[in-house]
């Protein structure tokens, strides 16, 4: 028999519904579903958002059968109900995917296991990479709505760096739609960026001994450029994933330096770009005293529901009959 552990995301960007095995945490299922956004629009209000989460997933019926047709039980629903860690946490958007978990959890008579967005993505980005729960490392979740410098124990997750203003996601997304790129913009602008050149004209922002950065500076220079015609498109785009190496790469240098940690597990829409990748490593490789870059399945990198499912598994090991042990 073939147990199942489902995870539910629904963020700002995607619906996102995985099922993974209990006994090897093997997907089962992985359905994202980008959210509908209009062109030349640069995202959707929190209510559209939601509205937009529950017709998705009525139309996600055949996808919910896919772990019963592999002869799949399902034993938990775990589910991402805020962005991060903290009591101030909260988006709206996330309760579309809390209702959902609470009703198959009730329906199914299985428990109900809820965690955050942004450990979604640290565990999704984790698997198969060798980082245990164990180990301490840094993590940088760098996405459209979070640019944060972790540093992750066992017991705790902390945010010490990351962007003060503007979030690399909405850096990406700005910019790529100002050139009339889709949203979000990422796949098509690294598609442009890998046909340009960059000359570091983006100046890298940073603030607290390198450990945070600003990004809105570089977005209104990009947006100037983009007005005066005074940049190749392709040439904006690579400034840009230039950019965000060099700003990254530092602020990693900065937290090696203040924790102590060799390595840094990169997650987020940002990081499934195999360009940011690329320019990210070999920042780091020039740069003295920076910690080795880890990263997991492109596939994983951006919004899913994988890593919430694979928490959920987590708990589910650890518990009895629902019942967390003590």
């Amino acid at each position: 028999m073939i147990r199942a552990v489902w995870g539910i995301d629904t963020s700002n960007y995607r619906t996102s519904l995985a099922a993974v095995r209990l006994e090897d945490g093997g997907i089962l299922m992985n359905e994202r579903l980008l959210l509908p956004v209009a062109a030349g629009e640069r995202g959707l209000r929190q209510s559209e958002a939601v509205f937009a989460h529950l017709k998705q997933v009525a139309g996600l019926e055949r996808a919910l059968r896919k772990p019963a047709e592999s002869g799949a039980i399902p034993v938990a629903v775990a589910v991402s109900d805020r962005p991060r860690d903290g009591a101030d946490s909260y988006m709206p958007v996330f309760q579309a995917g809390v209702t959902l978990a609470v009703l198959l959890a009730a329906a199914l008579n299985i428990p109900l296991f809820r965690t955050t967005h942004q450990r979604g993505h640290l565990a999704a980005a984790a698997r198969g990479t060798g980082l245990a729960e164990t180990e301490s490392y840094l993590a940088l979740h760098l996405s459209g709505g979070t640019t944060d410098l972790l540093a992750v124990t066992p017991e705790k997750i902390e945010r010490i760096g990351g962007s003060m203003d503007l979030h690399a996601g909405q850096l990406v997304d700005r910019v790529g739609v100002a050139l009339g790129l889709s949203f979000p913009s990422g796949p098509e602008l690294e598609c442009l960026a890998e046909k340009g050149e960059s000359t570091g004209k983006l100046g890298a922002s940073m603030a607290g001994e390198d450990l945070f950065c600003h990004f809105s500076g570089a977005e209104s220079q990009a947006q100037r450029w983009i007005l005066n015609g005074t940049a190749a498109p392709e040439d904006l785009a690579r400034e840009v994933y230039d950019l965000l190496a060099r700003s990254t790469a530092r602020m990693l240098r900065a937290g090696r330096k203040r924790t102590g940690m060799k390595r840094a597990l990169i997650t987020g829409g940002v990081a499934s770009s195999a360009l940011y990748r690329r320019l990210l490593t070999e920042r780091c490789a020039a740069l003295r005293e920076a910690p080795e870059p880890v990263f997991g399945d492109p596939a994983l990198s951006g919004d899913n529901a994988v890593g919430t499912a694979l928490i959920g598994r987590q708990k589910v090991l650890k518990t009895d009959g629902g019942e967390e042990k003590k």
